[in-house]
């Protein structure tokens, strides 16, 4: 069997911005995101997805807002973006899929935590994780847990992840402890871009392994390295930190692999598919019930 994770935050945000996401249903409320993120669901189980979750931001701020002041939160989200997230917990659980709301974790660390307990069970052959979200990278081992961007309607494995980033997926939290995520709301170190970043962890896998003086390097071709070697002497805490906010936590219960398996929709799939002028998707659905397994 293979494991489908989403991102559902991911693909809300993606949904409402792109050109034909916005939509208006009768009472006037904006859904089309959430009736993006249906269904692309939908098409999901169709093309044969049999065990599926969901993991979504129930609320925006998290257990790092507590360890950075300047980590991401709600602020600035669209309000009619916002009024959405609630709504797709409840069309996907419409829908009979499993379902993870995060409040005191985020929605990147329930899909660490699911595709963690899929790749222990020996049942699973491959454990897709579908988002491009380059947090979700450090999840990915080899071409048993992958990551697959939808859009782009490509995999990627251990080595497409190094190909992409320069790094092991095993280094990614320090490469962006290093160069920083503007998404996450946190900078990274002064001078330490991507390329010089990715050079250094080739060498050296983590933060700890690396000299914090330049005459111990290891490393050719870096730029600058007795000024980043510097920096992060300095700095030291701080990029400890940092990598403690891209690291996802993996211990959180999200049930078993067998949990997840789409078993059909719920009683209510047809209201929420009225609501988001939808009227097909309940026929689509009854077919999925319908037909072989």
């Amino acid at each position: 069997m293979q494991v489908h994770l989403i991102d559902g935050t991911y693909e809300l945000f993606r949904n409402f911005y792109s050109p034909r996401g916005g939509h208006l249903n009768e009472a006037c409320e904006e859904v089309g995101a959430v009736r993006g993120v249906l269904r692309g669901t939908v098409s999901m189980l169709e093309e044969g997805a049999t065990h599926v979750g969901v993991a979504t931001d129930h609320v925006i701020e998290s257990f790092r807002n507590e360890l950075w002041d300047d980590y991401k939160d709600g602020s600035g989200i669209d309000p009619d973006l916002f009024a959405q997230f609630g709504w797709l917990e409840d069309a996907l659980r419409a829908l009979g899929v499993t379902v993870w709301a995060m409040e005191r974790f985020e929605a990147d660390d329930a899909l660490a935590a699911a595709a963690a307990v899929a790749a222990a069970d020996d049942r699973v052959e491959r454990v897709v994780i579908a988002t491009p979200d380059k947090d979700l990278a450090q999840c990915v081992r080899d071409q048993r847990v992958v990551q697959y961007d939808r859009r782009a309607r490509q995999f990627r494995g251990a080595a497409e992840v190094l190909e992409k980033y320069g790094v092991p997926p095993e280094s990614i939290p320090d490469w962006l402890a290093l160069v920083g995520d503007s998404a996450d709301g946190f900078p990274g170190l002064p001078g330490w871009g991507a390329k010089s970043a990715a050079a250094v962890l080739r060498r050296y896998g983590h933060i700890e392994a690396i000299p914090r003086t330049p005459g111990h390097w290891d490393v050719s071709g870096v730029r600058g390295a007795a000024k980043l070697a510097g920096t992060l002497d300095e700095q030291w805490d701080t990029a400890l930190l940092f990598r403690e906010l891209a690291t996802l936590v993996t211990e959180i219960d999200v049930g078993s692999v067998d949990q997840w398996r789409w078993e059909g929709p719920g009683g209510d799939l047809e209201q929420w598919c009225i609501r988001l002028d939808s009227p097909e998707l309940p026929g689509r659905v009854a077919k999925l019930r319908s037909g072989p397994g």
